[in-house]
């Protein structure tokens, strides 16, 4: 595959672009570590993750968006060709709030704690927003992800305990059924 046309975001310090085939390897690595995956039913093997890489890019194809690819471009140092992913991803399988957009991202665990997270996902809220006017974005969690769910609010995401709920693909057994809900209207953003 090669990078796909359409919209490229860029922050101070990341570009946030289409899937290429060299990015396959790096995610294989990231969806395999233990650490990365904490809060998720089961790591994925290389096949898995590059079935998920074409699954993003279909949705760019049918949505305009996605999940980003994110690549580290400054400082000079710090530069790196693939550290995760960021984006938008539309989401309608069955919930309380859905159809729904909702803002995701998963970092190597060598990038955690750069504030990388929040600032692609306030250039993909700011897109989502302003460039594709939607009026709320979503996003989820298993509750016990604290990371995630303090990025949701340095994003200004609010949670509303009565939202929470089951997620409907993961196993009802699974520790990770249970997912937290956090939304941001167009209204409230800023």
């Amino acid at each position: 595959m090669s990078e796909g046309a359409g919209p490229r975001l860029a922050t101070p310090r990341l570009l946030l672009r289409r899937w290429r085939d060299a990015d396959v390897d790096p995610f294989a690595a990231m969806n395999a570590d233990p650490v990365v995956m904490e809060h998720f039913p089961a790591t994925l093997d290389r096949d898995q993750t590059a079935a998920l890489v074409e699954s993003f890019e279909q949705r760019f194809e049918e949505h305009g968006y996605g999940l980003w690819a994110v690549e580290v471009v400054d400082p000079p140092e710090l530069r790196s060709p693939f550290v995760g992913f960021v984006g938008l991803n539309f989401t309608d399988w069955p919930a309380h709030f859905t159809p729904a957009v909702e803002i995701g991202w998963r970092l190597a665990a060598d990038q955690w704690g750069r504030g990388y997270a929040t600032e692609g996902a306030r250039e993909a809220i700011r897109f989502g927003f302003e460039d594709l006017g939607l009026d709320e974005i979503v996003s989820f969690t298993v509750p016990a992800n604290l990371r995630s769910r303090a990025v949701m609010e340095r994003l200004g995401m609010v949670r509303n305990p009565d939202d929470d709920f089951d997620h409907p693909r993961v196993d009802p057994t699974s520790p990770f059924h249970r997912h937290v809900l956090y939304r941001l209207a167009r209204a409230d953003w800023r």
